[in-house]
């Protein structure tokens, strides 16, 4: 299921922070299953939040990468790959990772 909003200004804008994430993550982590929504219309007014979205997103991703792995590893490991979207104005991640079998 996809949920990103590529930009619709055309072929030569800049992606959107929600596209440029699913592909950091589909490349790193080739995941079984990625989901990233934007869930930014839900903290309107709320820190971090900016007219226009692309602030806070939830990602449920499940990668091989992830066997072994406790969750706070885990995390880091997505939070290292969005360092970028982080800076250019992702102010909140809601991460499920998770390896391969796990509900």
């Amino acid at each position: 299921m996809r949920h990103d909003n590529p930009s619709a200004d055309g072929p030569d804008a800049p992606a959107s922070l929600q596209t440029r994430m699913r592909a950091k993550l589909e490349t790193a982590l080739a995941p079984e299953r990625l989901e990233i929504e934007d869930q930014s219309h839900l903290h309107a007014g709320h820190a971090g939040w900016r007219p226009g979205g692309e602030t806070h997103f939830k990602i449920k991703v499940a990668s091989a990468r992830f066997i072994g792995k406790g969750r706070v590893e885990r995390h880091r490991i997505v939070y290292a790959l969005l360092k970028d979207e982080i800076a250019a104005g992702v102010h909140a991640l809601a991460i499920e990772a998770l390896a391969p079998g796990e509900p």
